[in-house]
């Protein structure tokens, strides 16, 4: 993925430095991106019936690869149309393209350790490197072109171990897999750094604000996902008064984390028009939208078990959903806001402290009982915040980190 952190060093060649490519802060979304979106939508849905049908480590290890990988695929496109915007034709069949793909992809979830495998993987990287390549053809500055060529480089060097994760069984697919997501999160965590290769991020044009937009469209129909996961589990259980109860407590949840990802984003959405350096933002946003939509799949998972069985004791593995879910989800905003602002409210420290000593004090009780107490949680934290103007924060001073 293209999210450098800031990188201060100097190009080990001068002769390399160009100016960088003029971006604007701010495009409005195209109808074709957030149609793309829906693909990967349907992969959120399922994710969360995955983890369903395989309530386990094993199982959560196995949705998290895939997740990641699903996830990869949206940001990496993402992140291409902020350079070479939607409206241009090439882009619009890049796409339509990566949309196609990506629907088998999405719909090889259930299946994807077991018999469709090759499915999953064959188009997970006709995507990766397919689109990587298109970039290095659609005639990007010097600076751009130096970074994808790298990228393509890290995605070449994780290919093998999807390749041979595809042709194995069983548990050998998960360690195979894991290891090609963990040299795919390596190469973006250090912005892809080959030997002798250093640039200033800073210089890089980059429309920071359109990548923020994206984000938060996306949210939006990541919510309307996990509101349709509880009304098909509403649909599937009895019309009884604790049915009632437990779809009403999943959606107060749903609800309380929507305003909570939105109440401070236009703040947020200042800091992008502000900062000098918008792709250490970005990267930050990247990061933190990841986890946050990995929260929301848990935790609809959680709601789901717990509209169909509600008087059942919680246990461990719901208890995980319910309560980790949301702390996923709010850990990763809070990161993303302390990372962007001199700013770490207390009020979510404290939720966060009370989402892990709910999930230890329930698991014996009702599933019902420790649904209401995680959504108690967090719909107070955001009533809390409704209350609490968010100021202005002061931006934080750019951090010098490595080069790619």
């Amino acid at each position: 993925m293209a999210t450098e952190p800031t990188e201060q060093a100097e190009p080990t060649d001068r002769r390399d430095i160009v100016q960088p490519t003029s971006v604007p802060a701010r495009r409005e979304v195209t109808p074709l991106e957030l149609f793309f979106d829906l693909v990967y939508v349907f992969a959120i849905g399922q994710l969360s019936h995955q983890l369903l049908a395989h309530p386990t480590w094993t199982g959560a290890a196995q949705t998290l690869v895939l997740y990641l990988a699903v996830y990869a695929a949206w940001a990496y496109t993402t992140w291409a149309v902020t350079l070479v915007p939607a409206e241009d034709p090439r882009t619009r069949r890049m796409l339509l393209t990566v949309m196609l793909l990506g629907l088998f992809m999405n719909a090889a979830i259930p299946r994807a350790f077991g018999d469709a495998g090759w499915v999953f993987v064959a188009t997970f990287l006709l995507i990766h490197l397919g689109r990587t390549v298109w970039l290095l053809g659609v005639g990007l500055d010097a600076r751009d072109q130096e970074h994808w060529r790298r990228v393509l480089v890290w995605f070449a060097a994780a290919a093998p171990f999807w390749l041979t994760g595809a042709v194995t069984d069983g548990g050998a697919r998960l360690l195979w897999w894991s290891a090609a997501t963990l040299i795919e999160l390596a190469g973006t965590w250090t912005a892809h750094p080959l030997p002798g290769r250093r640039l200033d991020s800073r210089q890089v044009g980059f429309a920071g604000g359109h990548l923020l937009e994206r984000g938060r469209l996306f949210m939006i129909v990541a919510f309307g996902e996990t509101i349709m996961t509880t009304g098909t589990a509403l649909t599937s259980a009895p019309y009884a008064p604790m049915t009632l109860l437990t779809s009403g407590v999943a959606l107060a949840g749903t609800v309380a984390l929507f305003w909570l990802f939105f109440s401070r984003s236009e703040h947020i959405v200042r800091h992008y028009e502000r900062t000098e350096d918008p792709i250490r933002a970005g990267r930050s946003g990247v990061y933190s939208l990841m986890v946050s939509v990995a929260g929301m799949i848990a935790a609809a998972a959680g709601d789901e078990r717990v509209i169909a069985h509600p008087a059942h004791h919680a246990g461990l593995t719901t208890n995980l959903l319910l309560f980790a879910g949301p702390a996923l989800f709010l850990g990763a905003q809070t990161w993303h806001g302390r990372t962007l602002f001199d700013d770490l409210p207390g009020a979510r420290l404290t939720a966060l402290s009370a989402l892990v000593l709910g999930c230890a004090v329930t698991t014996k009780a009702p599933a019902y009982l420790a649904a209401l107490i995680a959504a108690a949680i967090v719909v107070a934290l955001a009533a809390f915040e409704e209350r609490r103007s968010p100021g202005e924060a002061a931006a934080k001073p750019v951090a010098s980190g490595p080069g790619p």
